[in-house]
Parts: C-alpha cells; structure tokens; sequence
C-alpha cells in the first residue's frame, strides 16, 4: 500500500501491522532495521515531550530524523511523529511544528507509565481525565491539515480496565482518525496478562479504527487477540524486537500484499549477531557514541530473552563493551571490517586490551 498525505495511515477493511513507540528502545536506527527486514505498514515515533515550552523545529528534526528525508525510513517506510504532553494549546502549537518539519501524521501519548512522565501531567495520567483527552486530541486536530492523521495512543486504564470506554469516545469526539489501545491498565505496566476483550467492545462501538496493542509476542498471539478483538489492525512492540521478523510475519498471516514468503528467527547468539551488526553500522552512521549502543543492545537482548530461552544470556548482559558482547555472540572484532575511531576505543576481545 501507498501512503500519501492524501491516504489514512490506518483503514477500516485495510489490515496494517504497526511498530510501536518504545522510549529508549524504537530510535531512528532500530526503525531503520526494522524497516529493513518488511513487514510494517508504518512506524511511529519514540514520543516528544512537550511540557513547558515549545522546541524549535531543530529539535523535532533531530529526535526524528526520518523527517528530513520525506517523513520516511532509508527503506521508505512512513513514520508517524508522537507528541506526550497534558497542555492542549502547546501541543497544538507542536504539532503544527512538527508538521512544518515534515511530519505527515501525528500521535499523541496517553499510555506511557513512567512514574517521571505521569507525576509532569503525560501519558497515561490523562486516563483519570476522559475530558482532558477530548480537549488535547480536539487541539491538535484543529490545527493539523485535514488530509494529515491525528490518532491517539491509550491504555485500558490507570487501574480499571473498563475506564477504556469513556477515554476511548473521547479521543473519537476529539477527532482522532484512530485509536490504539495498549491491553493492560497503568498500574499494570508490562506484567501479564494483557485483556483484549474489551479492545473487542470498543471496536464494536466506535466509527473509528481500533489497534490491538499489548502481549504480542507470537503469530499465535495475534490470532488470539485477532480471535478476541475482531481488529484487522496490530502494533507491535516488545515482541517486535525479541522476534525482529514477527512484523514480516503479522504482515504474511494478515495477507498484506508483497509480505513474501515467511522468515524464521530461533532467537540464537548468532542470528541476534547478524541483526545487532547490522544496529551497529546504522548507529554508527548516525555518529552515536559507544556507550549508547551497547546500552541499547543489551535492552535489545534483554526483550529477546523475555522468556529466559536465549542462551548464554546471562554471559551477554555482565559485558562491558561492544567488542566484548560481539565476541560472546560468537564473532570475534577482528572478524568485523574497521569501524571508526568513535568505536575503536571500546571493541576489545573478552580480556583482551584496546583494538589500534
């Protein structure tokens, strides 16, 4: 399928496989690999904070860099901006910024749990306020173009799963195109179980477009949301990174034209080595410093082991640096071309001392 700023992102009666926003997790360069292996209708974003005043388009372009490129990943797939935030007028006056550096949709965040983000008026603190939703989703809807997107982003609750149905109308009077709704309340966080019957009912009830979110981890996990919900449409998120082809996947079970033939992913050290040198090069091209990447991979690894079956993980997560945690994989860095001098400094065989 085409996107075009003509186009919704999500369509009733069109099935789209979504990858989810996951703060220090989804970057630009984890969009780009995931971009890369197919699957995804679109990404979106890791979200934009706006609380206090409103950052210059500098800003939107470097936490989504995708936008200087057409609003799109290497490989061409559209990512959708997020904005988190509880000020109506200050996200109306981000969003048309965010619009003006290129963005072609936009997301707002009433789901994320982080104690620091609920405790400064964002995400899912906005559940408790059906009417504060409305409010903020009507703003921005206002002031973005009619042919651009807005959605909203929801959990069930803050602790009761049936809040789902006020906050969910409200969004839909606000004017969002669509809804996604994680399955689980804030006080959950991530613990299972993930309840998509009520994802089921509000689907039922709104004129919208209804995303099933939440404990994805496996096809056999998206048949049974499928199953419960009655939804044509998915993201996906912490299953989307233990499995990196589950999009390819979702998109073949969902009969998305041009998804291809199915891939296998055993969650092996040396398939994760493939995957994560390839992270490594795409973080490398965007300058980021060692410490970060090894960071991001060892939460990489971490969602991969998600069910404790990955081997050698507990060896993985004690490594200190890139060329340490490569090797344990089952590759050693002089088996890797050069790299830089940003990277040169940190790859070291298990032991060993500075690679030159």
């Amino acid at each position: 399928m085409t996107i075009t700023a003509q186009t919704p992102w999500i369509r009733t009666g069109v099935p789209a496989v979504v990858l989810a926003p996951m703060e220090g997790v989804t970057d630009a360069a984890m969009r780009a690999l995931l971009s890369e292996l197919g699957g995804f209708t679109f990404c979106v974003a890791e979200f934009l904070r706006v609380s206090q005043a409103v950052p210059g388009m500098g800003v939107f372009r470097k936490h989504v860099p995708e936008l200087m490129q057409g609003g799109r990943t290497a490989t061409g797939l559209p990512v959708q901006v997020q904005l988190l935030g509880g000020n109506p007028d200050l996200l109306a006056r981000a969003a048309l910024v965010f619009i003006r550096a290129g963005a072609r949709a936009v997301d707002l965040n009433f789901g994320c749990p982080a104690r620091t983000v609920n405790r400064h008026d964002g995400g899912a603190t906005l559940l408790q306020y059906p009417d504060r939703i409305r409010a903020i989703v009507a703003a921005v809807r206002a002031v973005v173009p009619a042919d651009l997107p807005v959605s909203a982003k929801l959990r069930l609750g803050w602790d009761n799963i049936q809040a789902i149905h006020g906050n969910a109308e409200r969004a839909a009077e606000g004017g969002a195109d669509w809804i996604t709704v994680h399955a689980r309340t804030k006080c959950q966080g991530y613990r299972p179980p993930a309840y998509w019957k009520p994802l089921g009912e509000v689907r039922a009830r709104l004129r919208i477009p209804v995303v099933a979110n939440g404990e994805i981890w496996t096809i056999d996990d998206l048949r049974r949301c499928r199953d419960e919900t009655g939804c044509q449409h998915f993201m996906l998120g912490r299953g989307a990174l233990a499995d990196p082809t589950l999009g390819h996947k979702a998109a073949c079970e969902l009969g998305i034209p041009g998804s291809g033939l199915l891939q296998s992913f055993a969650r092996t050290p040396v398939e994760c080595l493939s995957l994560i040198s390839r992270y490594v090069e795409l973080c490398n091209a965007s300058g980021l410093p060692p410490a970060y990447i090894v960071a991001r991979v060892k939460q990489w690894l971490r969602m991969t082991n998600h069910d404790g079956n990955v081997a050698r993980f507990d060896t993985l997560k004690r490594c200190q640096n890139l060329g340490e945690l490569l090797h344990h994989l089952g590759r050693r860095p002089a088996d890797f071309p050069p790299l830089p001098r940003v990277f040169s400094c940190e790859i070291t065989a298990a032991g060993g001392k500075p690679a030159a």
